[in-house]
């Protein structure tokens, strides 16, 4: 195995980028936070851009691991890594993230975590392989969709919403290149869908009809598979905008 198999590389901590920081602005202050900002995320694509097959997978930290959701995250991941050579990022937490750490270890390819400081929920699953810090969450997010070739969503929170709504946006503004972008579930999923095509385009037409394909809704694993086959090659040296 190639690259995507090297284990915990060597990060800079959060301290590490703070105090650093702090040597040439200070202890307080904008440029401070804007150092921080910078050093984070640059960091954070330089960790991610190495992969080749890069998937990303978001979903619930409170999901238990036999929940059927969690068995479905780790058969994703697993085959994704097993079959296709995929690397797998998720945020590093337990429930969905835990579950496609396991798959993406079990399968033989690299299990990322992008890590976040949260008040409750986060702390570091033991599947992760390489863990990238983070204190803001749009580094983070910027992150997380940097060089990805495909994207699933199993059912989550708020910040699952929101990760969702801010990458099809992106898609739908040409900002970033057109991936597959999956939800997984649909029992959970397809009222979203419902409200998205009735609401926004039909009754509204705050959305063109178009953008209501950004995405696909699906049960199965097999079709996740298809999907990824299809996905764009990242281009060289890729990223926002690209």
């Amino acid at each position: 195995m190639e690259e995507n198999t090297k284990k915990h590389n060597t990060k800079h901590s959060l301290e590490d980028i703070r105090k650093s920081c702090e040597v040439h602005f200070g202890e307080d202050g904008e440029l401070l936070e804007l150092c921080r900002v910078g050093e984070e995320l640059k960091q954070g694509v330089i960790s991610v851009e190495k992969y080749s097959k890069l998937a990303t997978i978001y979903g619930s930290a409170r999901f238990s691991a036999d929940h059927p959701y969690s068995l479905k995250a780790r058969e994703v991941a697993k085959r994704l890594a097993q079959d296709l050579g995929f690397a797998v990022i998720t945020g590093g937490g337990h429930g969905i993230m835990e579950a496609a750490n396991i798959g993406a270890k079990e399968g033989g390819e690299a299990s990322i975590g992008a890590t976040i400081v949260l008040p409750h929920e986060q702390t570091t699953n033991t599947s992760v392989t390489e863990e990238i810090p983070f204190e803001y969450f749009f580094t983070r997010k910027t992150v997380l969709r940097y060089g990805s070739e495909l994207a699933v969503y199993f059912p989550g929170g708020f910040g699952t919403f929101d990760e969702f709504f801010e990458l099809i946006t992106l898609v739908q503004n040409d900002k970033i290149r057109k991936i597959p972008v999956i939800l997984f579930g649909s029992d959970f999923w397809s009222p979203l869908d419902s409200f998205i095509k009735k609401v926004l385009v039909e009754e509204f037409k705050t959305i063109d009809p178009e953008d209501a394909h950004l995405y696909v809704i699906t049960d199965s694993v097999d079709e996740v598979l298809e999907l990824a086959k299809k996905a764009p090659e990242k281009a060289s040296g890729m990223g926002e905008g690209v």
